[in-house]
């Protein structure tokens, strides 16, 4: 993601704090990963429903659908929607050729949202923090 986002007003700055807040929890199973694709995936469904409830409160703030921050989560939909859909059924544990395709996908998505926490990062005034 190349580009600027700077926030129009105090509703899209509160929806980019917390969208960059929630890309902080990683892409990555967490220490209570069961080994499963399917779990893989979960944290990544749990993202993408607090980029729904950001969005949803932002629109309720009066934000618009056109304003840079609706865009940037919707924009993890595409990214998200093809990992969840392919592995969130799947329960049977890994062996190493399945083990790089889910690592390969899950690399996609956390490079996606790694560079929109960057943008977010910068046009909200926070870059210096950690990411």
């Amino acid at each position: 993601m190349d580009g600027q986002w700077t926030p129009q007003d105090q509703e899209e700055l509160i929806a980019g704090w917390r969208l960059w807040l929630a890309l902080g929890s990683s892409a990555w199973p967490g220490a209570d990963w069961d080994g499963t694709p399917g779990q893989a995936v979960r944290d990544l469904r749990e993202l993408m429903a607090a980029c729904d409830e950001i969005l949803a409160d932002y629109l309720a703030a009066g934000g618009t659908e056109s304003a840079e921050v609706a865009r940037l989560l919707t924009s993890m939909y595409p990214a998200a929607s093809w990992t969840c859909e392919l592995w969130a059924d799947d329960t049977a544990p890994l062996d190493d050729e399945r083990a790089a395709l889910l690592h390969r996908d899950l690399a996609g998505f956390a490079d996606h949202a790694l560079a929109v926490q960057t943008l977010l990062a910068r046009g909200g005034g926070w870059a210096s923090l950690a990411l």
